[in-house]
């Protein structure tokens, strides 16, 4: 008769108990993982000239401005993972086309990108130009 009542009731008396211990699990606070990497100051990026078929490095610092070619490439943010997960560097990105009018004077260029660029997969969020590519080397 024991074995019975084992039989029967245990699977209902454990199915129950968990069923008590459902919402108690779902008031436990859910904690933000924790970055175990710090912004970077400065983004190596390499860009290359398509008629010429040379590239050139060159570093932004995070807050400025350069030039490459007719573009001008200003650095926002960037950041590297630390060497025991998995390698990643990202930076983001605003690059503008500078245009001139017919006397060669500058005029306001036009925005062409502005994004996050990963290191490990350039063709994710890619610089499209007819002339120039930029990608993002290492972060610093």
């Amino acid at each position: 008769m024991r074995n019975v009542f084992f039989i029967l009731f245990l699977p209902l008396i454990v199915v129950t108990g968990a069923g008590y211990a459902l919402p108690v699990l779902a008031q436990i606070e859910r904690v933000p993982p924790v970055l175990s990497s710090k912004p970077g100051q400065k983004v190596i990026l390499r860009g290359l000239d398509k008629v010429t078929a040379s590239t050139h490095d060159f570093e932004v610092e995070v807050g400025s401005t350069t030039r490459f070619g007719s573009l001008t490439i200003q650095l926002s943010y960037c950041r590297k993972r630390p060497p025991e997960e998995t390698p990643e560097v990202f930076a983001f990105l605003t690059i503008t086309d500078r245009e001139t009018d017919g006397s060669g004077e500058e005029i306001e260029g036009k925005q062409i990108f502005n994004g996050w660029m990963f290191a490990s997969s350039p063709a994710l969020n890619p610089l499209e130009h007819p002339v120039y590519d930029v990608w993002v080397l290492d972060c610093k």
